[in-house]
């Protein structure tokens, strides 16, 4: 009985360990894997790394060679431009590839069948039948959605650290006040804040009966004073930042290029696109690359069941007859999704919005670096 109190309490001073109590834990442990890499140094360099980089071009050829601007009708009552097909469907499309890990992935399904089983159950069954409560989970989804993406940055980072050698808990907590600084700092400081604000109201509070009529104003007087703050938050927070990686640099902590690059670059095109562009563009630019990187995860790490789960493991070219199946099942979501949330079905409204939410609330930990699961 000794014995297993003591372990548990061992597991529990494991699992809470915090960078200012790590003086005990070995920085390095002199192992590199895979030459610090997750897949390979092209592939992390185009769909990771690059990712950020690939983004923001994919905007800059949409919108300065006119290409954007294109009408598409899907139906009658469906017409778009090219940019915001292009961005719905591949953005909405990405959503739904968390099913391949969470319920493809039998050992994961394991660990949490009742959040894999029941709860979308009744999460689709209240949005269906309370028209209350799925406009506020609309506003959980909206606010949620900057979480979910930095805690994404910031899990890949973490990876390319444990490929390095270094202990999974060193600069952990500096890594994901950095990574929501980074996603969440321009979107305050930048240009597009007020438009931010308009449609966060506009869509959002007022139809789900908040009363914050004066939101929309509030920030518009008060956006000199939310920029400085920014700046008074984040110069502090990066000086402290750099300061610890360099005391765990002297206690022999391995720098991972990878990880600064995707680091700096996210932050810098963050900067970029919510500081000097529109709403739209900026909301492409990140969440493109965003998408673009989760496409290439879920092949990266769950290539093995996917190609199971089309009973193609047996078949000499199966691995790409499985990533092809992967892609279409994505984007024939997301232009069913781009769709349906533009028609008046509540049903439909209610599924696209569970899916978002059990996307971001399952990445939250089926994706765990802590326990070694990537």
């Amino acid at each position: 009985m000794q014995n297993q109190s003591q372990a548990v309490t061992a597991a529990i001073a494991e699992h809470y360990v915090l960078d200012d109590a790590i003086d005990s834990i070995p920085v390095n442990s002199g192992e590199i894997k895979n030459d610090g890499y997750i897949v390979s140094k092209l592939y992390d360099w185009i769909w990771f790394i690059g990712a950020p980089t690939i983004g923001l071009i994919t905007a800059f050829i949409l919108l300065f060679t006119g290409v954007a601007e294109i009408e598409i009708e899907l139906s009658e009552d469906h017409h778009y431009s090219l940019f915001d097909l292009s961005m719905s469907v591949f953005l909405t499309g990405h959503l739904v590839l968390v099913f391949f890990r969470s319920h493809g992935n039998s050992k994961i399904f394991a660990l949490h069948p009742i959040r894999f089983t029941l709860i979308p159950i009744l999460l689709l069954i209240y949005m269906n039948y309370s028209a209350t409560g799925i406009l506020y989970l609309y506003v959980i989804a909206f606010l949620w959605d900057a979480h979910h993406s930095a805690a994404q940055t910031f899990g890949l980072g973490r990876i390319y650290d444990m490929r390095m050698g270094n202990h999974q808990q060193v600069g952990r907590r500096l890594d994901y006040f950095l990574n929501l600084f980074i996603w969440v700092g321009p979107i305050l400081a930048g240009a597009s804040l007020i438009d931010y604000s308009n449609t966060f109201f506009n869509d959002l509070l007022y139809p789900a009966g908040f009363e914050m009529k004066e939101l929309p104003t509030t920030v518009y007087n008060h956006k000199s004073d939310i920029t400085k703050l920014v700046f008074v938050i984040g110069i502090p927070l990066l000086a402290y930042y750099l300061f610890e990686y360099w005391k765990y640099y002297k206690r022999g902590y391995l720098i991972s290029v990878n990880k600064v690059v995707l680091y700096v670059t996210t932050a810098l095109i963050s900067i970029f696109s919510w500081g000097f562009n529109t709403l739209g563009e900026a909301f492409f630019v990140m969440n493109f690359f965003h998408a673009w990187q989760y496409f290439a995860i879920v092949w990266a790490f769950e290539k093995k069941s996917i190609t199971n789960i089309f009973r193609l493991s047996k078949f000499k070219n199966g691995k790409y007859f499985s990533i092809f199946l992967l892609i279409i099942i994505g984007f024939t979501y997301g232009l069913w999704g781009t769709i349906a949330g533009d028609s008046d079905s509540k049903f439909s409204h209610s599924l696209i919005l569970t899916v978002s939410l059990l996307h971001f609330w399952y990445d939250g930990f089926i994706w765990s670096v802590k326990r070694q699961q990537v």
